[in-house]
């Protein structure tokens, strides 16, 4: 099976050849910080699957968020071009979970946190600690923690 980062390569090369300008771009963008994380630290290394994930869900939080600084800037036209990177991007990403999936989890993860007499921020981070492998990469964890501090009645 080939690995995400082989696809990516792949789909540029198709990309390239269509003379598709947004994608093409956007997946440069993408490989480049993948190899940017591949060889920060003290020793060069190779990404796994999950790692590659993670600096796919970085990368689309950044288009996120500057299409809303631009959305609140009034420029629409630069809002629009992170958009359409961000679809790009999220073609890589797995599917985003759903409110009541999401909202499932979080209940049963208080209720587990409810019962060890945690409160305040530690049941926050009790919970947060539980949550986030189950939706690591299927839920923005900005939502995660506001439902989260919503369900405890913080």
């Amino acid at each position: 099976m080939a690995t995400i980062k082989d696809q990516l390569q792949s789909d540029l090369s198709t990309a390239m050849k269509a003379r598709d300008e947004l994608r093409s771009g956007t997946i440069r963008m993408v490989l480049a910080a993948i190899t940017n994380e591949e060889v920060s630290g003290k020793q060069a290394r190779e990404l796994s699957d999950d790692d590659v994930m993670t600096v796919l869900g970085r990368e689309a939080k950044k288009r996120r968020e500057a299409a809303e600084a631009y959305d609140d800037a009034g420029r629409g036209e630069l809002a629009n071009t992170e958009r359409a990177e961000l679809a790009v991007i999220e073609e890589y990403l797995p599917e985003q979970m759903s409110d009541d999936e999401l909202n499932a989890i979080i209940d049963a993860a208080v209720a587990e946190v409810a019962g060890s007499g945690a409160e305040g921020g530690k049941a926050m981070g009790a919970v947060m600690k539980i949550v986030q492998p189950k939706v690591k990469g299927r839920a923005d964890g900005s939502v995660v923690a506001t439902r989260v501090k919503a369900a405890l009645g913080m």
